[in-house]
């Protein structure tokens, strides 16, 4: 039996308050959001690359992501000395181009843990610490909303890609 995205369900967060619960939600909804854009699909339709010349994917997507989550918040806010998630021999979109339909489900779960992990890094912060980025002195706010607004222009992307897959377009 193939693997199949599983159906998310988008949670529901503050709209007022103090900002750390109302962006925390945000970003919750965010991630979930792209895992919702996959649900139902298998394996081969995540790898698809749906637009080209585009190298981009739901799959690429979501192996991004998970890249993106641990660069952001283990490696730059937690100090956290890790090995390159994708061989770097491979180019630095070996995330989006390095793809095997076989590996979507670890891929995934990936992504599940990196979040798992982010959060988990970002409990343990104030929002008034700071990292150094390539975009220069960032608080973890800025960290937070940064990853927002990262989660939204990709969930852009995975909506042209899984109407181009089988035509939803109400995920």
């Amino acid at each position: 039996m193939t693997w199949t995205a599983p159906e998310v369900t988008l949670p529901d967060g503050p709209l007022t308050g103090e900002d750390r619960p109302m962006l925390e939600g945000f970003l919750a909804w965010h991630r979930a959001l792209l895992r919702h854009k996959c649900a139902g699909l298998t394996c081969e339709q995540l790898a698809q690359h749906s637009v080209p010349p585009s190298n981009l994917s739901l799959l690429g997507l979501v192996r991004h992501m998970a890249k993106v989550e641990r660069r952001w918040f283990r490696e730059l806010i937690a100090g956290q000395q890790l090995e390159p998630m994708y061989d770097p021999a491979l180019g630095k979109d070996a995330d989006f181009e390095d793809l095997d339909p076989t590996r979507a489900q670890a891929d995934y779960e990936r992504l599940l843990e990196e979040c798992r992990l982010a959060e988990e890094v970002l409990a343990a912060t104030s929002y008034e610490d700071t990292i150094e980025s390539r975009m220069g002195t960032m608080s973890v706010r800025a960290v937070v909303v940064h990853m927002i607004e990262e989660y939204a222009q990709h969930s852009g992307h995975a909506d042209l890609l899984r109407e181009c897959v089988d035509g939803t377009t109400d995920k």
